[in-house]
């Protein structure tokens, strides 16, 4: 201890600063080269959390009109008449039809319903789709009237009526995905993604010093032919030993 004492008096009449360049710093660790997989998942985590959040439940409801043929059409018939009326029911001539009653404008009926229908049932079920669940079902139950009315004016000639087979009733649960199920699908995306990036991100560059000598610390390998041509040949070795026997 006196020692250390003297010493710091001295280093402070001289004026010499102590030198902490000797003392050990800590080494910080290396960032691992898969640090893109887990930031995109907890990035996609969060977005799909914050999506399903944020955005407003969307409601759907579903109205069946059939087709029926009268006593002189065959069934076959009315089913191929099914999947014609499928396609003509979000026309314009339909949705004008159906405008009114829906309560919003024909360029949004166009985007909030849609038809279906099955190559085995003369079937065919009118979605609607809104954020408010009794829109939804008066978007669907218009269409469908609509579509049902414009066919049966040509019932005459073509043999086969729709008539309305189930009405559209207000859901009770939304049809969008709930928070936790966007939150795992952004989660999934987003690993998707960070691997991808992984994958077709490209190779490290070597050092220059990570030549032919290999890495700092490793032995030095020499090529072949190098090691091969020190070696001295056959004839040379004897004759050493040669002159090595008569000495």
């Amino acid at each position: 201890m006196a020692d250390t004492a003297d010493q710091k008096k001295s280093e402070k009449k001289s004026g010499k600063k102590p030198d902490h360049r000797s003392e050990r710093r800590p080494r910080r660790r290396p960032v691992p080269a898969w640090w893109p997989l887990p930031a995109c998942a907890l990035l996609g985590l969060a977005a799909g959390g914050a999506y399903g959040v944020l955005k407003a439940p969307e409601y759907a409801a579903t109205s069946y009109v059939v087709a029926v043929p009268d006593d002189t059409t065959e069934p076959a018939t009315a089913l191929g008449f099914a999947q014609a009326y499928a396609r003509i029911a979000t026309s314009s001539s339909t949705l004008a039809y159906a405008q009114p009653r829906a309560g919003v404008t024909a360029r949004e009926l166009r985007t909030q319903v849609r038809a279906e229908t099955s190559p085995e049932s003369p079937m065919i079920a009118v979605t609607g789709t809104s954020t408010s669940p009794a829109q939804a079902a008066d978007i669907a139950n218009a269409v469908a009237d609509a579509l049902s009315l414009s066919s049966n004016q040509a019932a005459k000639n073509t043999g086969v009526q729709l008539l309305l087979f189930n009405q559209a009733v207000a859901p009770t649960d939304p049809a969008s995905p709930s928070a936790a199920i966007s939150a795992a699908v952004g989660t999934c995306a987003g690993g998707l993604l960070g691997g991808l990036w992984l994958l077709a991100r490209p190779g490290r560059a070597r050092r220059p010093e990570e030549g032919a000598a290999g890495p700092v610390g490793s032995p030095r390998t020499e090529p072949v032919g190098e090691e091969y041509a020190s070696l001295p040949a056959q004839g040379e070795h004897t004759e050493t030993k040669e002159k090595e026997s008569v000495r």
